[in-house]
């Protein structure tokens, strides 16, 4: 079987990493998270940390030349002119960094999870792009108990993100992770059956 690349996307709170765990265990999937990437770009003394200094100032930088992802947050979510500068420094390097990964990689399922695969065109790497898909009261539940968001945030957060209808637009199969994970378990494995017959 040739190497298939999937992306996972969805919005905050349906469930992404849950979905991630089980591709990893039961079908071997070698995961690549689009946020641990940035988190490891925006490293001491990187490319990227400098870049970050570079537009926002050296006082952005932790002590080690990391850039400060918690004084990055409020400077950059309060200006969205900011956030797009950040957003291209940050973006082209994380895809940049998952091509080399993907290339160097000898597993045949490799599983890419962002939030923005839509937004950054990750279907010029991907075979295929799956929706997770949780209802927005499930989503406000587990954000609540996971990360101890208001319901407000949660809806703030939400909102900030493409619509469902958006994200069902742009993909090729979607997954409800409303359920149990029994549930999602069995819609996976009808997913990965029909991803079997189609190649």
């Amino acid at each position: 079987m040739k190497r298939w690349i999937l992306g996972l996307t969805g919005g905050v709170g349906c469930g992404k990493s849950t979905v991630l765990s089980l591709l990893q265990q039961e079908y071997g999937a070698e995961i690549i998270e689009a946020d641990k990437v940035a988190h490891e770009l925006m490293g001491p003394g990187t490319d990227c940390s400098r870049a970050i200094a570079q537009a926002f100032g050296a006082d952005i930088l932790t002590a080690d030349g990391a850039a400060d992802r918690r004084k990055l947050g409020p400077l950059v979510f309060a200006d969205r002119e900011k956030l797009l500068r950040l957003n291209g420094i940050v973006h082209p390097a994380v895809k940049r960094e998952i091509r080399r990964r993907i290339a160097e990689s000898s597993s045949s399922l490799i599983v890419i999870e962002a939030a923005l695969l839509l937004e950054e065109h990750y279907e010029e790497i991907c075979d295929e792009i799956w929706y997770v898909y949780a209802d927005r009261e499930t989503r406000i539940r587990r954000l609540a108990k996971s990360r101890g968001y208001s319901r407000a945030r949660s809806l703030s957060v939400m909102d900030s993100q493409l619509t469902e209808e958006e994200f069902r637009a742009g993909c090729q199969a979607v997954l409800d992770n409303s359920g149990t994970p029994e549930q999602t378990r069995a819609a996976l494995a009808k997913l990965m059956r029909e991803r079997d017959r189609r190649q």
